[in-house]
């Protein structure tokens, strides 16, 4: 089988095509899953109900990381499970002049990730709940089939659900913690499915930054085979048509459409876990769109150093023009 450069010669002996027989012209040409109808009305309700919930942080320990202190703190989830994170605040002698909300990756977080964060920003870095390295198994199953699939049949109950509404409670950690500063989101892969899920809900966010984000236009995700967890959905869809009903209020392509913020989707032309179809839809539903194409993701290629390194700049300019806004 062969695949079109360069990824014929990048990935030689992958098991399928990654870019999924799209182009950059017919990714962007891919249409987000539109809103069903109360679908805002419901991330409302949700968002109104989080506002009643205390996050109550609290500082474990503390230790000193790339000039910032950097503590492991608790704080609560949506449900009032206790939910461990990091919390950073700026380099010595800076003060705070804006939060960063940083998801992860549905390979979870044993340490942060500095590169997004300005040296003058205090930031808070969320483990979803199950997962590790903080979280395994707290308010949600650590196995990744039974994570993207728990309480799917209850709204109210989708793992998800909780995890994209958790960021919230995140947010309010951080603000406790740091002050009441204007708040900017980063996340990738699953982090940024969940942030295109949450974001549009709050407004105490001016900007994000979503990268490879998952959960978008199920649709075209579930015609697909992939390595990362929309595998366990299409497979669970595919014994029970009437899941597709189920994930539509958390296809993130639909709610990203309620952006109100300027927002950097980083979409690859080329990634067997999260397909770019869906990655595009995201971004071709965002209302501020700041493209920026990535050659592929969640593999190695040759130069990918350089590719991310770019990427974090491009992220990190459009953090100061949204803030400046």
């Amino acid at each position: 089988m062969t695949y079109p450069a360069p990824f014929d010669t990048w990935f030689p002996d992958a098991a399928f095509d990654g870019s999924y027989g799209f182009t950059l012209e017919t990714l962007r040409a891919v249409r987000p899953v539109p809103a069903q109808d109360g679908l805002a009305a419901q991330w409302r309700s949700w968002r109104a109900a989080a506002r009643g919930v205390d996050a109550r942080p609290v500082v474990l320990s503390t230790e000193i990381v790339d000039a910032r202190e950097v503590s492991l703190i608790e704080l609560s989830g949506i449900d009032d499970v206790r939910l461990r994170a990091w919390s950073v605040t700026p380099v010595e002698g800076l003060a705070a002049r804006v939060g960063i909300v940083h998801g992860h990756g549905y390979g979870g977080r044993d340490a942060v990730d500095l590169r997004r964060v300005p040296d003058d920003a205090a930031a808070i870095f969320p483990v979803a709940r199950g997962l590790g390295a903080l979280n395994a198994g707290v308010g949600a199953p650590e196995e990744r089939g039974a994570h993207v699939l728990g309480g799917l049949d209850a709204p109210d109950d989708y793992v998800i659900g909780l995890c994209a509404r958790d960021l919230w409670l995140a947010a309010d950690a951080l603000i406790t913690l740091a002050g009441d500063l204007p708040l900017y989101y980063v996340g990738e892969s699953f982090g940024g499915g969940l942030g295109a899920l949450a974001v549009p809900w709050d407004d105490r966010f001016f900007g994000a930054t979503l990268v490879v984000p998952t959960f978008g236009q199920y649709d075209e995700r579930l015609a697909v085979p992939c390595l990362g967890s929309g595998e366990f959905q299409r497979a669970w869809v595919l014994r029970h048509p009437e899941a597709r009903e189920q994930l539509r209020p958390f296809d993130a392509s639909s709610t990203a459409g309620f952006f109100e913020v300027p927002v950097r989707v980083e979409a690859a032309l080329w990634d067997q876990n999260v397909p770019p179809q869906g990655q595009f839809a995201v971004a071709n539903a965002v209302p501020d769109l700041e493209l920026h194409v990535l050659p592929a993701g969640h593999a190695e290629y040759p130069g990918l150093a350089e590719v991310t390194a770019e990427a974090v700049r491009g992220g990190l300019a459009h953090l100061e023009r949204a803030l400046a806004g």
